[in-house]
């Protein structure tokens, strides 16, 4: 008996003396207010519990211009076309790594396919990448955006995903040149050493066979 409370005497200091889990630092966003939001009303019936981080990319090559203004755009067009009250995604991320906040994530997203949107947490990247490739700054950003969403809603890592994943069949977005990074489970892995407060070694790799070589422009 005595032995056993030695043991547990151990192990309550050695708790006490271990720090304490920091939460994920969150990146710097452009807020809906900074970039001129107008977003229409969402019904209540549309809010959600996410449970996913769904990763995109816009599937349009991206040529320059000014990232503020694909966004204002793209809610534009939506609401035009596409009859939706605000941006499909919650945040999007710029070739300069700039990240633009979207749709507020109490609701759930939209999409051109078939899934089930409940749950979804939608993160697009600029750019085409079955043609072109991800900034590093893309990348970069990717990796601490969701790193802070894993954290901040309690979700697991486990649960990222290509849109590709969330509809199989119906779409190759991300791209082959980002969805690499699922398969391989790196992004994943750079996402654990985000959240652990290790700086991820994020290296993009060598450009696959038959896929895109030009590296999207960051300016």
């Amino acid at each position: 008996m005595k032995a056993t409370a030695i043991a547990m005497c151990i192990l309550f200091t050695a708790l006490a003396a271990a720090p304490a889990t920091q939460p994920v630092v969150k990146p710097a966003i452009v807020t809906t207010q900074q970039w001129g939001s107008t977003p229409q009303p969402i019904p209540e019936s549309r809010k959600h519990t996410p449970k996913y981080i769904t990763i995109h990319h816009a599937g349009v090559e991206w040529k320059g211009g000014d990232p503020q203004a694909f966004v204002k755009n793209m809610q534009s067009w939506g609401q035009r076309a596409k009859h939706w009250p605000d941006l499909p995604y919650h945040f999007l991320i710029a070739p300069n790594g700039k990240i633009f906040e979207g749709r507020p994530m109490i609701y759930e997203p939209e999409s051109n396919t078939k899934y089930e949107l409940q749950g979804n947490i939608g993160v697009e990247m600029m750019g085409h990448f079955e043609i072109q490739r991800p900034s590093q700054q893309q990348l970069e950003s990717c990796v601490a955006l969701v790193a802070w969403l894993t954290d901040e809603l309690k979700i697991s890592p486990d649960k990222i995903r290509g849109h590709n994943d969330a509809a199989p069949g119906q779409t190759t977005c991300p791209g082959k040149d980002f969805d690499r990074y699922l398969r391989s489970g790196e992004f994943k892995r750079w996402v654990e050493s985000a959240r652990t407060g290790m700086p991820p070694d994020i290296q993009s790799g060598e450009a696959l066979p038959g896929g895109p070589t030009t590296r999207i422009s960051s300016e």
